[in-house]
């Protein structure tokens, strides 16, 4: 089997190319990537041996075209995917996350290949603190964010081009991600190279914000089950079950690498702030028998550090940059 993994050399994409390598040797993996600040070759390193990788962009509908034509399976991550960014500047998600998405489902089309759509829980807005209700597959969209928008759009074309042209299509929406390869600018990562290089971690606002937290690798596993026996046109929401506020993920990394709980700043909140995302996770398990490896929030959150703690290397050339931004915004 011939895939083509969009988005390859990014955090979630790079490391569902590692899975696939690891556990799914029957596949032929081609890499696309457009190498922005968020793509990083180095990424792919552990496994340039076995995969091929292209530099390319998914705007470029004659390079997407040539190489969907030889693949039997597309796996979509290629996104902008963080929310500040989006605030500050919208118009790279409005490209790459809906007419890049357009790009590859012409291309599906033409060329026949079975395409699966990597989404966000974000596309549903959030939900009430003091609230146990939670995301399903039937939730409506609800997007807060330019980022969030635009992938809430990129879906509906997904499913539009299902119904419309019959394409074969799968998509899933997973909580928030962590683990090794995330680039700096996000939550955890952020604060765990803050205290690696003496800097206090930084918490919006108060901190009362809860997510949902995954580990990627339990999200890759979800997607391969989902590419094995997922039902063309269907959803699929991806979620461990582990919900905890900011405030206690701070905490929580501050503890783990022996620091007190409370040795953080706070900072101004992110305009619009999602206050809660919790993915009911039902269908997946029910149906595929996904069941996530670190239902502990704690000990992939322990391995996840001390990844970073061995990885200087990779993260420190992206650190100065994405702390020089996060000062103009004031976070």
């Amino acid at each position: 089997m011939r895939m083509l993994v969009t988005g390859g050399a990014g955090f979630i994409g790079a490391n569902f190319v590692h899975y696939t390598v690891r556990n799914h040797p029957q596949y032929e993996v081609t890499v696309l990537d457009a190498l922005t600040y968020a793509g990083n070759e180095a990424n792919l390193a552990p496994v340039a041996g076995d995969v091929r990788f292209v530099q390319g962009n998914i705007l470029d509908a004659d390079l997407v075209g040539r190489l969907v034509a030889e693949s039997d399976v597309v796996v979509h991550f290629a996104a902008e995917s963080h929310v500040d960014n989006s605030i500050a500047g919208p118009a790279p998600f409005v490209q790459t996350n809906i007419v890049g998405t357009y790009t590859i489902l012409e291309a599906v089309r033409e060329h026949g290949a079975r395409l699966h759509h990597i989404s966000t829980d974000e596309v549903f807005g959030d939900l009430a603190l003091d609230a146990t209700d939670k995301f399903t597959e039937h939730t409506a969209y609800d997007p807060s964010s330019p980022y969030s928008a635009s992938k809430a759009a990129s879906d509906m074309l997904v499913r539009a081009w299902v119904r419309s042209y019959g394409i074969t299509a799968t998509l899933s929406n997973c909580a928030n991600n962590y683990g090794p390869y995330q680039h700096v600018e996000k939550l955890i990562p952020r604060q765990v190279t803050n205290i690696l290089t003496g800097v206090r971690p930084k918490l919006y606002g108060a901190g009362v914000n809860v997510r949902e937290w995954t580990h990627v690798d339990d999200h890759n596993a979800a997607v391969h089950l989902i590419l094995e026996g997922g039902r063309s046109g269907e959803t699929y929401l991806i979620g461990s079950g582990d919900e905890r506020s900011n405030r206690q993920i701070i905490a929580a990394i501050l503890v783990g690498m022996g620091q007190p709980e409370d040795a953080f700043d706070f900072v101004s909140d992110r305009p619009g702030h999602d206050l809660r995302y919790s993915n009911d996770s039902t269908k997946i398990r029910a149906e595929l028998g996904w069941v996530p490896r670190y239902g502990d929030f704690t000990a992939g959150l322990a391995a996840t550090i001390d990844w970073y703690r061995g990885n200087e290397w990779w993260w420190k050339p992206q650190k100065a940059q994405t702390e020089a931004r996060y000062a103009v915004l004031n976070r």
